[in-house]
């Protein structure tokens, strides 16, 4: 039955159809035309005399006016279960009403209640031979456990549950449930290659549906972010607009702030910063914290100071370990351009906790990352090379080709300081390669400075590095503005102006300029 022909009222619709409307409003994907019908649906059940049936109906209702965040109608609806609840005796929808009590529990924090819910929801859903009921409440346990950092028995749970929902075993509304709140629940975890997995069998659970239903809400979203993760900017761009149409439609959904602020980062990345700007102000005042992205803009920009201060107040008011995850890797990038090491420092230390314990590949490789570069700004540089090996490798098994091109550049920083011109060129060649295919035009910019000014023949006893350092100091530049051309810390350019003074026998800029001028450095 489609849509098009049971969007008037379901007077003369017996119990049999009333579901297959149902499932249709469901797959219209129009937040009006579902909870009209629904509404309706339940009160035809009342009408026909099945309570239960309503019961249940103004369950999915009430959840469905959660998911949307109006929690004063789904609070309605939740009452009017109960109260036509308490006629019916024992039975299944008892374990139905524990759902939402479970989803409120984990909103606001309290997970073991989260978990004793879902326990009790899944031995009603049993003892009725419900197979809907124990899956839902087993998806929400698995939620609950890896939120109270028990996730490998979260873990566990969302593989038995989506193995179920594989094989058939649950309604529509259920399956569209689970996949979701699964894939979103392994981003949450940095859970990369699950959430991939888990994707990709939504979409062909997706195909096979009636009238082929589409990605949507937060389905849509998860699918965008994968997209962006493997480099697949313009086509994430577009299901970002997409995502935006879809989550207008009244009444508008408060996902709606998540997309703008996801076709903020692929702007920004893209080096498309006045629309990454107006973005992130989209999605500020649809109630998204635009951090840590326009943090991130403004370092892109130039506004360092700007950025500091920003990325500092975030992290400070984010407490819990998930939300500081995604966040840090930012952070870190932050404090490098701002010169603040031991910041930047206690940062990628922080973050390499977390992605131990989460045993996550993505932000072990985001730690090797950020240590690496913190590293580097040390003049460790042996230690930076062997942390971005290993960055490396996360990101090339994840298959996440920004990160690697990032981490390939810092890579032939590295060589170059080391006088291993080959291995620097391949490195940063490489990294220039992907930056192009991509469209990072911000990346790309950082490339050319660094290949702009060559390694310069060794005069003086200098060192490859120094030689470029003394050019630059030739030119009138700044300490900051040498940091800045060669993508390295002020602290290390300090560093390499000490060994010049020392090997050139000199103690003012002014004497090092004459030197390069007379060595033809300038």
């Amino acid at each position: 039955m489609r849509i098009d022909s049971v969007l008037g009222p379901l007077e003369g619709v017996d119990a049999t159809d009333i579901n297959q409307v149902m499932l249709a409003a469901y797959v219209a994907d129009s937040p009006s035309t579902l909870f009209r019908t629904w509404e309706e649906a339940h009160q035809r059940f009342l009408d026909l005399g099945d309570v239960a049936a309503a019961v249940r109906c103004a369950i999915w209702v009430s959840m469905a006016y959660f998911d949307r965040g109006d929690l004063a109608r789904g609070g309605g609806w939740i009452g009017r279960a109960q109260r036509f609840l308490d006629s019916c005796g024992e039975c299944v929808e008892q374990g139905y009403m524990l759902m939402p009590a479970a989803l409120r529990a984990f909103a606001e924090g309290r997970f073991d209640d989260s978990i004793a819910l879902a326990e009790r929801a899944i031995e009603i859903g049993s003892r009725f031979e419900d197979r809907d009921l124990v899956i839902l409440a087993r998806h929400g346990m698995g939620r609950a456990m890896v939120r109270a950092k028990d996730v490998d028995r979260g873990l566990a749970l969302f593989d038995e549950v989506m193995t179920a929902v594989i094989a058939g075993d649950t309604s529509p509304y259920v399956a569209g449930i689970v996949y979701c709140s699964v894939i979103d629940a392994c981003n949450e975890i940095f859970d990369c290659r699950r959430a991939q997995v888990w994707t990709d069998a939504l979409e062909t659970w997706l195909e096979s549906q009636p009238d082929r239903m589409p990605f949507r809400g937060r389905c849509l979203l998860n699918r965008v972010g994968i997209m962006q993760l493997h480099g697949q900017w313009p086509d994430a761009l577009d299901e970002t607009r997409r995502a935006r149409e879809q989550l207008a439609v009244p009444p508008p959904h408060p996902l709606i702030g998540e997309a703008m602020y996801q076709a903020g980062e692929l702007h920004r990345v893209r080096g498309e910063l006045g629309e990454a700007a107006r973005a992130y102000a989209e999605a500020s005042v649809a109630g998204r914290d635009p951090q840590p992205g326009m943090a991130l803009l403004r370092l892109a920009e130039g506004q360092v100071d700007s950025a500091a201060a920003t990325i500092r107040n975030v992290v400070e008011q984010t407490p819990d370990p998930f939300g500081r995850a995604k966040i840090l890797g930012a952070f870190v990038d932050i404090m490098l351009a701002a010169d603040d090491i031991p910041a930047a420092r206690a940062g990628a230390e922080e973050l390499t906790v977390i992605a131990s314990d989460l045993d996550s590949e993505y932000l072990a490789a985001a730690a090797g990352l950020a240590l690496g570069a913190t590293l580097l700004a040390e003049g460790e540089t042996q230690a930076a090379l062997g942390q971005l090996h290993r960055a490396r490798s996360g990101w090339s098994k994840l298959d996440v080709p920004f990160e690697l091109a990032r981490v390939r550049l810092l890579m032939g920083v590295i060589y170059r300081e080391l006088r291993d011109d080959d291995s620097a060129t391949m490195e940063i060649e490489a990294a220039r390669q992907a930056f192009e295919k991509l469209g990072a035009a911000t990346e790309l910019g950082r490339v050319a400075r660094l290949t702009h000014t060559g390694a310069p023949a060794s005069v003086g006893g200098l060192s490859g590095r120094e030689v470029e350092v003394l050019a630059l100091v030739a030119t009138g530049k700044t300490n900051r503005e040498i940091a800045d051309a060669l993508v390295i810390s002020e602290k290390t350019v300090a560093r390499h102006m000490s060994n010049i003074f020392t090997k050139l026998d000199v103690s003012t800029r002014s004497a090092a300029t004459a030197y390069a001028i007379k060595h033809d450095l300038a």
